[in-house]
């Protein structure tokens, strides 16, 4: 029989993959999949952050992942081509939050852990927060599936329908 860890962490896999297909889709659609890894990186980042301030690591990881896509929209906006402002940010942050780190007495920890995680150690709560977390994202895409089609494979069909592909 399988221990009690392994089927959380089977479970926790299973309840990300679930969601990270679908909306994977559209980031590859969008050609925004480095848009992924810029957030990965920031999160670091974010734990240097929290430790630093003694704030919750959850807390201070979506501060800057937040932060980071408020950033990068901006500056697309602003005619920034979006895969050098992913490339020049996520590795900016990357940076930083290495350095950050390394001025934190107290974080005198391993920080692949930070960085990769392990499946293993999910917990009950934890595998609550991702399922709802799944379950949440799935249906606001199932809700807005057809405008975000629309919006990703065709712009100006998009704009003829009254959607705003910017938005979308």
């Amino acid at each position: 029989m399988l221990d009690d860890f392994f089927i959380r962490g089977l479970l926790a896999g299973l309840g990300l993959a679930v969601v990270a297909g679908p909306l994977g889709s559209f980031v590859v659609w969008r050609r925004m999949a480095y848009f992924g890894d810029a957030t990965a990186h920031a999160a670091i980042l974010g734990v240097a952050i929290s430790l630093a301030f003694g704030v919750s690591i959850y807390l201070g990881t979506l501060a800057t992942a937040m932060a980071m896509a408020v950033t990068v929209s901006a500056l697309v906006s602003r005619g920034q081509a979006m895969d050098t402002m992913l490339g020049v940010l996520a590795h900016s942050a990357l940076a930083v939050g290495l350095v950050g780190v390394s001025f934190v007495p107290s974080a005198r920890t391993d920080l692949t852990s930070f960085l990769f995680g392990d499946i293993l150690t999910v917990g009950r709560p934890d595998l609550a927060l991702i399922w709802g977390g799944a379950a949440l994202v799935l249906a606001l895409l199932v809700w807005r599936w057809q405008r975000l089609v629309t919006a990703t494979l065709n712009e100006e069909l998009a704009m003829a329908a009254g959607i705003d592909p910017r938005i979308e």
